[in-house]
């Protein structure tokens, strides 16, 4: 329940492994058909190891760590990142993440997260999102 968390509560990491079949599949589902994020030739070629995951597949496993704490009747009202290190095949990102700010008129969480991988740090920014009435986080 919102009633339960308080600033300053972290929440449970999440494990995501980097397959390239991730790295391809999401950035096809999501239109991206920029070649860096599905032939490693040419991603090479543009400078890059390899392939690496897009911002809209970030931003997506972004809002499923949110919500996967805060239940499917969450409303995430704002999701504000920044990439950094890319997210290679072969690697782990992990997101963790810290309530940072509450409002009660609302039942609204400012939560601080954090993407991490072999590199350092892959993504990081702020979740604004509303819990409903009388619902719980896992």
């Amino acid at each position: 329940m919102y009633e339960e968390v308080a600033v300053g509560d972290t929440l449970p990491e999440l494990s995501i492994p980097l397959t390239r079949t991730l790295i391809v599949a999401t950035a096809l589902a999501s239109r991206d058909y920029q070649d860096v994020h599905h032939d490693p030739e040419l991603a090479r070629q543009r400078g890059s190891k390899d392939i690496f995951m897009n911002i809209l597949t970030t931003n997506g496993l972004v809002d499923r760590y949110i919500t996967g704490w805060a239940g499917p009747a969450a409303v995430v009202k704002a999701i504000r990142i920044r990439l950094g290190a890319p997210n290679y095949p072969g690697d782990t990102m992990v997101l963790t993440g810290t309530v940072m700010a509450r409002t009660d008129e609302d039942r609204g969480l400012e939560i601080s997260v954090r993407g991490t991988n072999g590199l350092g740090t892959h993504v990081s920014g702020t979740v604004t999102v509303q819990l409903p009435k009388g619902a719980g986080t896992r």
